[in-house]
């Protein structure tokens, strides 16, 4: 397999994975048109394999709390 191949490979599993995330869950299709979509994806793909996703307490609890303040600055 050529790299051109693994690259579109890979890019349509991640495809389907966020496809699934979004069908799963009832996320509005209209959430990838968020402006922190694309950083989202980006930030992912730059953490690199083996990073652990945020939990549901670090979402709720001190992520938001990060958040909150930075809006409140």
């Amino acid at each position: 397999m050529t790299l051109k191949g693994i690259v579109k490979g890979t890019r349509n599993m991640l495809r389907r994975y966020v496809g699934k995330w979004f069908y799963d869950k009832g996320i509005s299709f209209d959430a990838a048109n968020s402006p922190y979509f694309p950083p989202m994806v980006n930030a992912i793909q730059r953490a690199g394999p083996g990073v652990k996703p945020p939990t549901a307490y670090e979402l709720s609890g001190p992520i938001l709390d990060e958040e909150v303040e930075e809006v409140r600055k």
